[in-house]
């Protein structure tokens, strides 16, 4: 009997609790991308889902679950950006209040967006202060819920139903690769691999400034680093959780760097191809098969992309400086 913090059923229990109310993104091809990579590629596009990222799915499905004392006590997150709109956003939905715990150097794009949901905003010093210690002491001060944006199982459970989309649409494939950061997203898809396609071999792709997973992976227990100073904002994590890492321990064959000047690259294709805004995070996985860091010679490869919360200004500071 399996001992991970979550199942295949509790993916589909989560798809089944935000349908109706997440949006079932597109699948999306490139001719151009798959000769580029030599293989089938499968966009699943979260870049395109509410709030513009796939963190909406395991929000939802956490504050769904919320018992009335819970619900009247309100939720507390932290988060670069992406986790923090989904949690307002969800709490709105579901009539919770939301304090957000973001970085003073998050995308205004972001900060404006949790503010537009009606989050309450609490910033802090990514590089000299403890997130995690901050929330947890606002959550005891205030009787709020903490909701943290990766290990949590609700969490884990909402983000995997995006690759159960994404293999029902697209069919069998040999591999999927998805972003990493503190590894809800791979922790949850790694879990719908293995229940719809087992033979699947699942990769994650982090930064190349911020391979704490990489290495977690290869020494078998997790690794904390300083804040990577990456422009993927949305992989600024300093170690994988304990829940995702119980499961990405088990289910994840392997994970790869990209660079940031690999991932703008990326941004350009996006945007230029198949007209796509994704921001930096969001391209780490399509980095990867793109340039060429995974061999995907000949094989349907499922790609999941995370998320396009990027401010249009930097956007086009990123991809101008790399015409």
């Amino acid at each position: 009997m399996s001992t991970l913090p979550i199942s295949f059923e509790d993916v589909a229990a989560a798809h089944e609790r935000i349908r109706g109310v997440a949006h079932r993104t597109p699948v999306l091809t490139s001719r151009t991308a798959s000769a580029l990579a030599g293989a089938e590629l499968f966009f699943k596009c979260e870049n395109l889902q509410r709030m513009g990222a796939f963190k909406f799915r395991g929000a939802y499905n956490a504050i769904a679950q919320f018992t009335p004392e819970q619900r009247a006590g309100g939720v507390i997150t932290f988060s670069s950006g992406n986790h923090a709109q989904a949690i307002a956003l969800s709490a709105q939905l579901l009539g919770v209040k939301a304090v957000i715990v973001m970085p003073q150097d998050a995308p205004a794009v972001k900060v404006e967006a949790t503010r537009g949901y009606g989050g309450e905003v609490v910033f802090y010093d990514r590089y000299t202060e403890d997130r995690e210690a901050l929330g947890q002491r606002l959550a005891a001060e205030r009787g709020l819920t903490l909701i943290p944006p990766y290990d949590h199982p609700h969490v884990m459970a909402g983000q995997g139903t995006a690759a159960k989309e994404l293999f029902e649409d697209a069919g069998e494939l040999d591999v999927l690769l998805t972003p990493l950061g503190g590894g809800g997203l791979l922790s949850g898809c790694a879990t719908s691999a293995h229940a719809l396609a087992p033979r699947c071999t699942v990769i994650g792709v982090e930064p190349e400034a911020g391979n704490d997973g990489q290495r977690s992976l290869q020494t078998g227990s997790i690794v904390h680093i300083d804040t990577p100073k990456t422009i993927a904002d949305g992989a600024q994590t300093q170690h994988l959780g304990g829940y995702t890492f119980a499961v990405i321990r088990e289910r994840v064959s392997e994970i790869v760097t990209v660079s940031d000047a690999e991932l703008v690259e990326t941004m350009k294709f996006f945007a230029s191809r198949m007209k796509l805004v994704v921001e930096p995070t969001g391209c780490l996985a399509a980095a990867a098969v793109l340039q060429r860091k995974v061999d995907v010679r000949g094989k349907r490869v499922g790609i999941v992309i995370s998320g396009g919360n990027v401010d249009l200004l930097r956007f086009a500071a990123l991809t101008g400086a790399a015409s």
